[in-house]
Protein backbone atom coordinates (compact mmCIF):
# COMPACT_ATOMS: atom_id res chain seq x y z
CA UNK A 1 0.00 0.00 0.00
CA UNK A 2 1.48 3.41 -0.91
CA UNK A 3 2.28 5.99 1.77
CA UNK A 4 -0.75 7.85 3.08
CA UNK A 5 -1.46 10.69 5.45
CA UNK A 6 -4.37 8.70 6.88
CA UNK A 7 -3.82 6.95 10.23
CA UNK A 8 -3.44 3.18 9.99
CA UNK A 9 -5.32 0.66 12.11
CA UNK A 10 -4.79 -3.08 12.46
CA UNK A 11 -7.92 -4.90 13.61
CA UNK A 12 -7.37 -8.57 14.37
CA UNK A 13 -10.16 -10.98 13.60
CA UNK A 14 -11.92 -8.40 11.45
CA UNK A 15 -13.17 -10.29 8.41
CA UNK A 16 -16.63 -10.69 9.90
CA UNK A 17 -18.96 -10.09 12.84
CA UNK A 18 -17.89 -7.43 15.38
CA UNK A 19 -14.38 -7.07 13.99
CA UNK A 20 -15.70 -6.26 10.52
CA UNK A 21 -18.00 -3.58 11.94
CA UNK A 22 -15.05 -2.04 13.81
CA UNK A 23 -13.05 -2.00 10.58
CA UNK A 24 -15.92 -0.43 8.61
CA UNK A 25 -16.42 2.26 11.24
CA UNK A 26 -12.74 3.17 11.47
CA UNK A 27 -12.56 3.26 7.68
CA UNK A 28 -15.56 5.60 7.54
CA UNK A 29 -13.65 7.91 9.87
CA UNK A 30 -10.67 8.13 7.53
CA UNK A 31 -8.41 5.27 8.65
CA UNK A 32 -6.45 2.96 6.43
CA UNK A 33 -7.49 -0.42 7.77
CA UNK A 34 -5.65 -3.73 7.84
CA UNK A 35 -8.15 -6.58 7.98
CA UNK A 36 -6.68 -9.61 9.75
CA UNK A 37 -8.28 -13.03 9.47
CA UNK A 38 -7.47 -16.65 10.22
CA UNK A 39 -9.94 -18.84 8.30
CA UNK A 40 -12.32 -16.22 6.87
CA UNK A 41 -10.12 -15.19 3.98
CA UNK A 42 -12.94 -14.86 1.42
CA UNK A 43 -14.97 -12.64 3.75
CA UNK A 44 -11.88 -10.57 4.52
CA UNK A 45 -11.06 -10.01 0.87
CA UNK A 46 -14.68 -9.13 0.10
CA UNK A 47 -14.64 -6.54 2.89
CA UNK A 48 -11.37 -5.08 1.61
CA UNK A 49 -12.77 -4.85 -1.91
CA UNK A 50 -15.89 -3.07 -0.64
CA UNK A 51 -13.88 -0.56 1.38
CA UNK A 52 -11.47 0.11 -1.49
CA UNK A 53 -14.43 0.84 -3.76
CA UNK A 54 -15.35 3.61 -1.36
CA UNK A 55 -11.78 4.91 -1.04
CA UNK A 56 -9.06 3.39 -3.25
CA UNK A 57 -6.01 1.83 -1.57
CA UNK A 58 -7.46 2.32 1.90
CA UNK A 59 -7.83 -1.30 3.00
CA UNK A 60 -5.74 -4.46 2.90
CA UNK A 61 -6.07 -7.98 4.24
CA UNK A 62 -3.58 -10.19 6.02
CA UNK A 63 -3.89 -13.77 7.23
CA UNK A 64 -2.35 -15.46 10.27
CA UNK A 65 -3.23 -18.01 12.93
CA UNK A 66 -2.79 -16.09 16.18
CA UNK A 67 -2.65 -19.29 18.21
CA UNK A 68 0.69 -20.03 16.47
CA UNK A 69 3.48 -17.86 17.87
CA UNK A 70 5.73 -18.00 14.76
CA UNK A 71 2.82 -16.70 12.70
CA UNK A 72 2.27 -13.88 15.20
CA UNK A 73 5.92 -12.87 14.78
CA UNK A 74 5.70 -12.99 11.00
CA UNK A 75 2.47 -10.98 11.10
CA UNK A 76 4.01 -8.14 13.10
CA UNK A 77 7.07 -8.07 10.83
CA UNK A 78 4.88 -8.01 7.74
CA UNK A 79 2.72 -5.21 9.11
CA UNK A 80 5.75 -3.03 9.79
CA UNK A 81 7.38 -3.82 6.43
CA UNK A 82 4.25 -3.17 4.35
CA UNK A 83 2.50 -0.42 6.28
CA UNK A 84 5.14 1.22 8.47
CA UNK A 85 4.23 2.47 11.93
CA UNK A 86 0.57 1.95 12.73
CA UNK A 87 -1.53 4.36 14.80
CA UNK A 88 -4.11 2.02 16.28
CA UNK A 89 -4.08 -1.66 17.25
CA UNK A 90 -7.43 -3.28 17.98
CA UNK A 91 -6.96 -6.71 19.58
CA UNK A 92 -10.34 -8.17 18.65
CA UNK A 93 -9.55 -11.74 17.56
CA UNK A 94 -10.90 -14.37 19.93
CA UNK A 95 -11.67 -18.06 20.22
CA UNK A 96 -14.71 -19.08 22.26
CA UNK A 97 -15.98 -22.54 23.12
CA UNK A 98 -16.89 -24.49 26.28
CA UNK A 99 -14.23 -26.29 28.30
CA UNK A 100 -15.93 -27.88 31.35
CA UNK A 101 -13.34 -28.51 34.06
CA UNK A 102 -13.64 -32.29 33.98
CA UNK A 103 -13.30 -32.45 30.21
CA UNK A 104 -10.86 -29.66 29.34
CA UNK A 105 -7.48 -30.43 27.82
CA UNK A 106 -4.07 -28.81 27.63
CA UNK A 107 -4.63 -28.35 23.89
CA UNK A 108 -7.77 -26.34 24.61
CA UNK A 109 -5.88 -24.33 27.23
CA UNK A 110 -3.11 -23.52 24.75
CA UNK A 111 -5.53 -22.60 21.98
CA UNK A 112 -7.74 -20.31 24.09
CA UNK A 113 -4.94 -18.65 26.04
CA UNK A 114 -2.79 -18.18 22.94
CA UNK A 115 -5.50 -16.84 20.62
CA UNK A 116 -7.17 -14.57 23.18
CA UNK A 117 -4.26 -13.40 25.32
CA UNK A 118 -0.77 -14.33 24.18
CA UNK A 119 -1.20 -13.04 20.63
CA UNK A 120 -2.65 -9.74 21.83
CA UNK A 121 0.24 -9.25 24.24
CA UNK A 122 3.02 -10.02 21.78
CA UNK A 123 1.43 -8.07 18.93
CA UNK A 124 1.27 -5.09 21.25
CA UNK A 125 4.89 -5.65 22.25
CA UNK A 126 6.20 -5.95 18.71
CA UNK A 127 4.17 -3.04 17.30
CA UNK A 128 4.72 -0.75 20.26
CA UNK A 129 7.80 1.08 18.86
CA UNK A 130 5.71 2.40 15.97
CA UNK A 131 2.75 3.11 18.21
CA UNK A 132 5.07 5.10 20.49
CA UNK A 133 6.42 7.13 17.58
CA UNK A 134 2.85 7.90 16.49
CA UNK A 135 1.50 8.58 19.99
CA UNK A 136 -0.96 5.83 19.11
CA UNK A 137 -3.50 3.73 20.93
CA UNK A 138 -4.40 0.12 21.64
CA UNK A 139 -7.94 -1.11 22.29
CA UNK A 140 -8.48 -4.65 23.56
CA UNK A 141 -11.79 -6.46 23.28
CA UNK A 142 -12.40 -7.95 26.72
CA UNK A 143 -15.67 -9.58 27.91
CA UNK A 144 -18.13 -9.23 30.77
CA UNK A 145 -16.95 -12.70 31.84
CA UNK A 146 -13.44 -11.43 32.52
CA UNK A 147 -14.72 -10.46 35.96
CA UNK A 148 -17.56 -12.92 36.39
CA UNK A 149 -16.51 -16.23 34.90
CA UNK A 150 -18.93 -18.05 32.60
CA UNK A 151 -19.82 -21.53 33.87
CA UNK A 152 -18.33 -24.32 31.71
CA UNK A 153 -16.07 -21.77 29.98
CA UNK A 154 -13.27 -21.50 32.57
CA UNK A 155 -10.32 -21.27 30.17
CA UNK A 156 -11.98 -18.59 28.04
CA UNK A 157 -12.91 -16.62 31.16
CA UNK A 158 -9.33 -16.88 32.47
CA UNK A 159 -7.95 -15.72 29.13
CA UNK A 160 -10.22 -12.68 29.03
CA UNK A 161 -9.32 -11.83 32.63
CA UNK A 162 -5.73 -11.73 31.41
CA UNK A 163 -6.71 -9.42 28.56
CA UNK A 164 -8.30 -7.04 31.06
CA UNK A 165 -5.20 -7.07 33.26
CA UNK A 166 -3.08 -6.46 30.17
CA UNK A 167 -4.98 -3.19 29.67
CA UNK A 168 -4.25 -2.07 33.22
CA UNK A 169 -0.59 -3.09 33.29
CA UNK A 170 0.45 -1.96 29.82
CA UNK A 171 -1.29 1.39 30.29
CA UNK A 172 1.49 2.10 32.79
CA UNK A 173 4.29 0.57 30.72
CA UNK A 174 3.32 2.33 27.47
CA UNK A 175 2.61 5.73 29.02
CA UNK A 176 2.91 8.56 28.24
CA UNK A 177 3.10 7.96 24.48
CA UNK A 178 0.56 5.17 23.95
CA UNK A 179 -2.85 4.79 25.55
CA UNK A 180 -4.32 1.32 26.04
CA UNK A 181 -7.96 0.72 26.92
CA UNK A 182 -10.53 -2.03 26.62
CA UNK A 183 -14.11 -2.53 25.52
CA UNK A 184 -16.04 -5.23 27.36
CA UNK A 185 -19.04 -6.39 25.31
CA UNK A 186 -22.08 -7.99 26.80
CA UNK A 187 -24.79 -9.66 24.68
CA UNK A 188 -24.05 -8.33 21.20
CA UNK A 189 -23.97 -11.29 18.80
CA UNK A 190 -24.80 -14.82 19.92
CA UNK A 191 -21.89 -17.28 19.58
CA UNK A 192 -21.76 -19.70 16.69
CA UNK A 193 -21.22 -23.42 16.14
CA UNK A 194 -20.13 -25.49 19.14
CA UNK A 195 -20.25 -22.43 21.39
CA UNK A 196 -23.90 -21.77 20.54
CA UNK A 197 -26.23 -21.12 23.45
CA UNK A 198 -29.62 -22.70 23.99
CA UNK A 199 -32.75 -20.57 23.85
CA UNK A 200 -33.09 -21.01 27.61
CA UNK A 201 -29.56 -19.70 28.15
CA UNK A 202 -30.26 -16.70 25.93
CA UNK A 203 -33.45 -15.95 27.86
CA UNK A 204 -31.52 -16.09 31.13
CA UNK A 205 -28.96 -13.60 29.80
CA UNK A 206 -31.71 -11.21 28.72
CA UNK A 207 -33.32 -11.43 32.17
CA UNK A 208 -30.01 -10.28 33.66
CA UNK A 209 -29.55 -7.43 31.17
CA UNK A 210 -31.27 -4.30 32.50
CA UNK A 211 -31.95 -2.92 29.02
CA UNK A 212 -33.67 -6.24 28.16
CA UNK A 213 -32.20 -6.51 24.68
CA UNK A 214 -29.07 -7.37 22.81
CA UNK A 215 -26.75 -4.68 21.57
CA UNK A 216 -25.31 -4.64 18.06
CA UNK A 217 -21.80 -4.54 16.60
CA UNK A 218 -22.05 -0.80 15.95
CA UNK A 219 -22.24 -0.23 19.72
CA UNK A 220 -18.81 -1.86 20.05
CA UNK A 221 -17.37 -0.07 17.03
CA UNK A 222 -18.49 3.28 18.42
CA UNK A 223 -16.84 2.50 21.76
CA UNK A 224 -13.57 1.45 20.10
CA UNK A 225 -13.46 4.66 18.08
CA UNK A 226 -14.23 6.75 21.16
CA UNK A 227 -11.38 5.18 23.16
CA UNK A 228 -9.00 5.51 20.24
CA UNK A 229 -9.61 9.27 20.32
CA UNK A 230 -10.00 9.96 24.05
CA UNK A 231 -6.70 11.73 24.81
CA UNK A 232 -6.95 11.61 28.61
CA UNK A 233 -8.25 8.06 29.06
CA UNK A 234 -5.93 5.09 29.54
CA UNK A 235 -6.01 1.86 31.51
CA UNK A 236 -9.81 1.71 31.47
CA UNK A 237 -12.26 -1.00 30.41
CA UNK A 238 -15.59 0.31 29.14
CA UNK A 239 -18.51 -2.09 29.57
CA UNK A 240 -20.84 -1.98 26.58
CA UNK A 241 -23.29 -4.54 27.85
CA UNK A 242 -26.72 -3.04 28.49
CA UNK A 243 -25.99 -3.28 32.21
CA UNK A 244 -25.27 -7.02 32.14
CA UNK A 245 -22.16 -6.59 34.31
CA UNK A 246 -24.33 -5.31 37.17
CA UNK A 247 -25.44 -8.89 37.78
CA UNK A 248 -23.37 -11.83 38.97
Amino acid sequence: MPPSSSPTALITGSARRIGAEIARHLHSEGYRVIIHCRHSRDEGEALVASLNQTRPDSASSIQADLSDMPQVSVLSEQITAEFGDIHLLVNNASSFYPTPLGESSQQQWDNLINSNLRAAYFLTQSLSPGLIRNNGAVVNLVDVHSQRGLPDYPIYSIAKAGVEMMVKVLAKDLAPNVRINGVSPGPILWPEAEAALSDAAKDEIMKKTPLRRSGNPKDIADAVYFLAHAPFITGQVLAVDGGRSLFS
